[in-house]
């Protein structure tokens, strides 16, 4: 199995969700895995390791990104205007916009023109360090088109230098065919959809929108015991636009993430602690969205609670393609320091997915995915509004090849 030696590098580990800086340091890989990291001083022999040098580049986990509906078809560039002109996101979703309008999409497309659609938006968040990324599903609201789009996911992990997680977002909305008949429709989520998606091997989690838009806390219970029973982990949209309890009922269940959270509480808090699921904040939809109501960090801190962060890339309220930018949102909209904002996209962010014990973090035993930076400081990543940063991607011990549209 192929040993390289990484050196001339500073590397940010970021274990325990801090820095955990090692200067002049050497990285040993040995296949996709990484078997040694420390100060230059300390390296093993080389004997006939490669060496590769970092030209004194500064070198991070690869950048997970925990939170993306990154397959859809169409897009919903009108409803951004409509937004800007004063129509809210509920009166938008009430007239049949919203997520129903990507349903409609997302229907009509093939699973060709769904996977060239969501390769090309993939490989910008890959120029930015990405080495692993969740989709969801939710657009289809039927069991051929999540199928379709589940599919989708997997193939985008198959053909694309990139680890793929694969949620089923089934109840995401009510669909048309379903209409005044939430209950029904989340019977069918539960008797027909899920069991028949997890025995094709295509879900790792189980997600739903909690949400008075969409479902109440009562229905979204169905969907996570149902998982549950399957053996699959679960997480939840919650208290995005008000306060159901979602994010503490998720808690609850042990749910690896809350996501959204502008109006969650110090009960939701305290129960995500005790419980070790991780807030996933999504400074993309507050901004595009123009909320005023922010994620309460300061009680996120106070409890204790993993803070991850990412795109919540999708066609209605989160159009991001760089989870660079994101980190920078989180630190000037969410208030964040830079060296937590970082930690949201590794470590927080793999825990997240349940990878924590694989991903995140640069240590030994754990997968060889990181990225060397041409920066000064790990805060760069942080400072800068968008544009080309020059990169190195590791993934699975292998310098990732560069990639076009």
């Amino acid at each position: 199995m192929k040993r390289t030696q990484w050196r001339n590098c500073h590397v940010a580990t970021m274990t325990g969700g801090q820095y955990g800086i090692i200067e002049d340091a050497v990285i040993v890989t040995e296949g996709a895995r990484i078997e040694w990291i420390g100060p230059r001083r300390e390296r093993p022999p080389a004997g006939n390791d490669a060496k590769v040098d970092l030209g004194g580049a500064w070198v991070t986990p690869g950048l997970v990104d925990c939170h993306t509906h990154a397959v859809f078809g169409g897009d919903r560039s009108h409803e951004f205007e409509q937004r800007l002109e004063g129509v809210s996101y509920a009166d938008i979703a009430a007239a049949g916009g919203g997520i129903k309008h990507t349903v409609r999409h997302t229907r009509e497309a093939s699973e060709d023109e769904l996977f060239a659609s969501a390769r090309a938006r993939l490989l910008q968040l890959m120029r930015d360090g990405v080495t692993t990324v969740e989709i969801k599903s939710g657009y289809g609201l039927d069991l051929a088109t999540e199928r379709k789009m589940l599919r989708v996911a997997r193939r985008l992990g198959r053909t694309l230098p990139l680890t793929v997680k694969a949620t089923c977002l089934a109840a995401h909305a009510v669909p048309p065919e379903f209409a005044g008949q939430a209950d029904e429709y989340v019977t069918y989520i539960c008797n027909e959809m899920l069991p028949a998606l997890a025995a094709e091997g295509l879900v790792d989690a189980v997600d739903a929108f909690c949400e008075s838009i969409a479902f109440s806390p009562a229905q979204v219970m169905r969907v996570l015991l149902r998982a549950q029973k399957l053996k699959l982990p679960v997480k939840l949209h919650a208290e995005q636009l008000s306060s159901l309890g979602g994010s503490g009922m998720a808690a609850g269940l042990g749910a690896l993430s809350a996501d959204h959270l502008e109006y969650m509480t110090a009960d939701d808090a305290a129960a995500m602690a005790r419980a070790g699921t991780v807030a996933v904040l999504l400074p993309g939809a507050f901004y595009t969205l123009r909320e005023t109501r922010r994620p309460p960090v300061e009680l996120l801190r106070h409890h204790g609670v993993d803070m991850a962060i990412a795109t919540d890339l999708n066609p209605g309220t989160s159009p991001a393609l760089s989870l660079r930018l994101m980190i920078n949102m989180a630190c000037a909209l969410f208030g964040l320091t830079p060296e937590e904002a970082l930690a949201g996209v590794t470590r927080n962010a793999a825990k997240a997915l349940g990878m924590l014990a694989t991903h995140g973090t640069l240590e030994a035993g754990k997968t060889a995915d990181f990225v060397a930076w041409q920066i000064d400081r790990p805060a760069e990543l942080a400072y800068w509004l968008g544009g080309p940063m020059e990169n190195q991607v590791v993934r699975h011990g292998e310098l990732r090849v560069s990639m076009s549209a």
